[in-house]
């Protein structure tokens, strides 16, 4: 094929992968089309919006089905199940879901890697959920002793920073350790055959390694960090008149659920087991501990995610420095939820 006829059907591909693009932006509703779901009188039509949830084990969709919180949606929902934050928020970044919960470590490395993403919704749960495990018979006895040891954790998750601040309370770093980033099931089962020397995780992964791999708690979260589950959305999304009104409707039901799970711990628990594979007073106990406290997205949460961004970057596990306040939308603090 002479030149000529090799740029000339390159155009011709280009033209023709232009049109393609053209036609689905068009089929799919592009950037300056209507949106079906907004009545010509600026209201919203719920039933032709569906959120596009994030979740994690024994997450928001067991919780809010537990609540009695998912009857009678007025919108569609799809769930998608992660094994832990980060790639979660991944997910929300590259616009795959509207938003999802995580810890309070996640929205900051996806912030530092420049995500799309805003804070809209918080609480704060149990710490004693929050762990460092270490094998039963494990001769580490405290933080001190966790120097040079192989420790399992899910990078950019909640572990990851309640493992810095551990460690940083003992004196050591990251440098002083051997860090084995893993997702939890994969940590756990290199636990259960010795293959790490501790592992730091959250509940019910915490549950499931002590009952399960005969794990004891090194040390919980009291005292190093916060409990703080987050709501964390896609910009897109928040700037999508019917998605937001969908998303108010959403986060007062899921609030909502929270109170209820602190009021109904067993039956939380029964749900939680039967989502989780976790034993019925595993579960219980697991729930217990995870009693939420509703919060507001306010200064105090800023300062408090700020505090893990400046770890993160004084460790240089994040590239330079993240300015949290322009990670949070406090446009839906507004809802009250009776916080018992």
């Amino acid at each position: 094929m002479t030149l000529r006829r090799l740029r000339t059907l390159r155009t011709l591909l280009a033209g023709a992968a232009a049109l393609v693009l053209t036609a689905a932006a068009a089929g799919c509703g592009g950037a300056d089309a209507p949106n079906a779901a907004v009545r010509p009188d600026g209201s919203v039509d719920l039933s032709k919006v569906t959120l596009r949830i994030g979740d994690q084990k024994g997450g928001q969709q067991a919780l809010l089905g537990a609540a009695g919180e998912l009857d009678g949606l007025p919108y569609k929902v799809t769930w998608n199940q992660f094994t832990s934050g980060p790639p979660l928020l991944e997910a929300v970044h590259a616009g795959a879901l509207d938003f999802g919960a995580v810890g309070n470590t996640p929205p900051v490395f996806a912030a530092a890697a420049g995500s799309d993403i805003k804070i809209v919704a918080a609480a704060d749960i149990g710490l004693t959920g929050q762990a460092v495990l270490v094998p039963k018979d494990s001769p580490i006895r405290t933080p001190a002793d966790l120097k040079g040891k192989r420790i399992g954790v899910a990078k950019g998750s909640s572990a990851h920073y309640h493992l810095l601040t551990v460690l940083k309370k003992a004196g050591l770093g990251f440098a002083d350790i051997q860090p084995q980033y893993l997702a939890p099931p994969d940590a756990m089962a290199a636990l259960s055959r010795g293959g790490l020397d501790a592992w730091a995780i959250w509940d019910p992964y915490t549950a499931q390694g002590q009952t399960q791999a005969g794990a004891r708690v090194l040390v919980d979260g009291r005292g190093y960090t916060t409990g703080y589950n987050l709501i964390v959305a896609a910009e897109k999304a928040l700037e999508d008149k019917a998605k937001v009104a969908a998303l108010r409707d959403y986060l007062t039901r899921q609030r909502r659920a929270l109170v209820w799970a602190n009021a109904n711990v067993k039956g939380w628990g029964a749900v939680w087991s039967r989502d989780t594979g976790l034993p019925l007073a595993v579960a219980e106990e697991a729930a217990r501990r995870r009693a939420a406290r509703l919060i507001k997205v306010d200064d105090a949460l800023v300062r408090n995610e700020q505090l893990v961004a400046d770890a993160f970057r004084d460790e240089k596990l994040i590239p330079g420095s993240v300015d949290i306040a322009k990670f949070v939308d406090r446009r839906f603090n507004d809802i009250e939820v009776e916080n018992k």
